[in-house]
């Protein structure tokens, strides 16, 4: 009986495709159509629509893929690419995409590390967010306005054009977007001071999958926390953020020293993960391993770089240091003095370049390669000598050459945020967080499962020395291997296996407005957070 009833579902199944197919219907025929109906104006919502017929489509697609691993001629494509200039071209999308079974990819800068915002194992449209990213800087009332299609080197940018004493509580590297950045948590440079970039958002303007246009008022405070740090594309589109600015000094100083094994790298590692969280909120260290040729007989070393910026002059820093860290013997001439903006240019590694590189969405950072893996973990007590050789070992693996670890501080503000704040829940009790970068360049990209292999073998190494039940990650550094969703109707079970992973407890809240908001889960992809059915 079951057996019958298999192959008459399978009969009706290639009756509705062979009667698709009669009728010329394409998915993407059927879409194109739809929104130049649902657009009050034909002609500027054709001039932000890129099908693969267009000349520019691969150019738009490529403009902001940041993992070129995800950029291979078997990598699916979207059917088509939407580039907003209004309001009205999100509503249509959106409901058109509803309307003929399309699924929407959102991307603000192209840096999720999996490429969920571009890529997709169903039919899809991308919504890329290239032309919504007006930034307006109000420094009377320390606040911006800030599409989500801006990269935090445009607002950083903006912001310096108006007064260089403001500062956003955002990222590193310019070339991110907003949109997803924020969307994830947002951690970042300012983080110990003034915490992550959900926490300093205090309005949003967000579209739902009914189309309507919501700010925080309207929206509530459930799904205004919701977005904040939930992950990008569970719940609507943002449109844009107002984010709070938070002063910082005229000038600040940054340092890095380098210390090799020989030079006591191991145990001035092992005096860092006693003192790091501990150091003022205007700190935020942080220390780089990676394998190295030995100066003196050219065989591989481990290199340990400790660095940070401090909010303040050197005067101010170095008595702080000689008091919580001598072993380190930074000195003056370790230390550079520079503005707040200027600083941004440093950890960019573009010191010698004008700030307008800032502007530079398609920039392409020099540091590792372009094909890469990334995974993370939070730490909670010391890592043991013994460990930390068993790590320098496999980072002087062959497939480790041009690889790196950072250990990044915690404490700060972050111990005094309660874990529910915001979605994002790595708050009180965590020393640091350890970021693994795995990448290679594109003539070996051909041997890419060895070195992401690697990385998970780094990996399970690290499970006995790190957080437990869960074993936590960060959102923004987004891992499949941690668990994902099934392509098509995922449970709330499967989800929380990751979802606990990047949320711990929040991830029920998550769950619960989700539901609310879009409870037959049109936006959705591997990691996305599921109603409850």
């Amino acid at each position: 009986m079951k057996s019958l009833q298999f192959s008459m579902l399978l009969l009706s199944l290639v009756l509705a495709a062979l009667l698709s197919f009669s009728t010329g219907a394409l998915p993407q025929e059927d879409f194109l159509r739809c929104l130049s109906l649902r657009s009050n104006d034909s002609s500027t919502i054709s001039s932000v629509i890129y099908t693969r017929n267009n000349p520019s489509y691969s150019t738009v697609l490529e403009s902001t893929i940041r993992n070129l691993r995800f950029n291979s001629t078997n990598t699916p494509k979207p059917l088509v690419i939407v580039t907003p200039s209004r309001t009205s071209h999100f509503q249509a999308t959106i409901y058109c995409s509803r309307k003929h079974g399309l699924q929407i990819r959102t991307r603000s800068g192209g840096h999720d590390y999996e490429g969920l915002s571009y890529v997709a194992k169903v039919p899809f449209v991308v919504v890329d967010l290239v032309n919504f990213r007006t930034v307006d800087v109000d420094v009377e009332n320390r606040v911006a306005w800030v599409q989500a299609g801006a990269i935090l080197g445009e607002i950083y940018y903006r912001i310096a054009e108006k007064s260089r004493t403001l500062a956003f509580a955002g990222g590193i590297f310019h070339s991110i977007g907003v949109g997803g950045y924020i969307s994830g948590g947002g951690f970042g440079l300012l983080f110990r001071k003034y915490g992550t970039a959900g926490d300093n958002v205090i309005d949003a303007q967000f579209i739902d999958v009914n189309g309507r246009i919501l700010d925080r008022k309207s929206m509530g405070e459930d799904l205004f926390w919701a977005i904040r740090g939930g992950g990008g594309g569970s719940f609507g589109i943002v449109l844009a953020w107002k984010l709070k600015l938070v002063p910082v000094p005229a000038i600040v100083t940054v340092f890095s020293v380098n210390r090799t094994l020989k030079q006591n790298a191991t145990q001035l590692i092992l005096r860092w993960q006693e003192i790091a969280h501990q150091l003022p909120d205007e700190m935020n260290p942080d220390v780089t391993m990676l394998s190295v040729n030995s100066t003196q007989d050219g065989r591989k070393t481990i290199l340990a770089s400790f660095s940070s910026l401090f909010l303040g002059t050197i005067d101010e820093l170095l008595p702080i240091m000689q008091q919580r860290f001598p072993e380190l013997g930074l000195s003056r001439q370790d230390c550079s003095e520079m503005s707040w903006i200027e600083s941004v240019l440093y950890f960019n590694q573009l010191q010698n370049q004008p700030l307008e590189i800032l502007l530079n969405r398609t920039f392409r950072t020099s540091v590792g390669g372009q094909y890469y893996k990334i995974k993370s973990d939070y730490v909670k007590e010391p890592i043991s000598e013994t460990a930390l050789n068993g790590l320098f070992s496999r980072l002087s693996d062959e497939e480790a050459s041009s690889d790196f670890i950072i250990f990044m501080a915690y404490g700060g503000i972050m111990d005094r945020i309660p874990e529910d704040a915001t979605p994002f829940p790595h708050r009180a009790g965590n020393l640091y967080k350890i970021y693994y970068d795995v990448n290679w360049q594109e003539q070996d990209n051909v041997n890419s499962q060895k070195y992401i292999d690697w990385s998970r073998r780094v990996y399970n190494y690290m499970t006995p020395f790190v957080s437990k039940s869960p074993r936590e990650a960060y959102a923004n550094y987004r891992d499949l291997d941690i668990g994902s969703n099934n392509v098509g109707i995922t449970g709330y079970r499967q989800a929380s296996v990751w979802g606990r992973k990047y949320f711990k407890n929040n991830f029920d809240r998550l769950v619960q407005v989700k539901t609310k908001i879009d409870p037959q889960n049109f936006f959705k992809h591997e990691q996305s957070i599921p109603p409850l059915h």
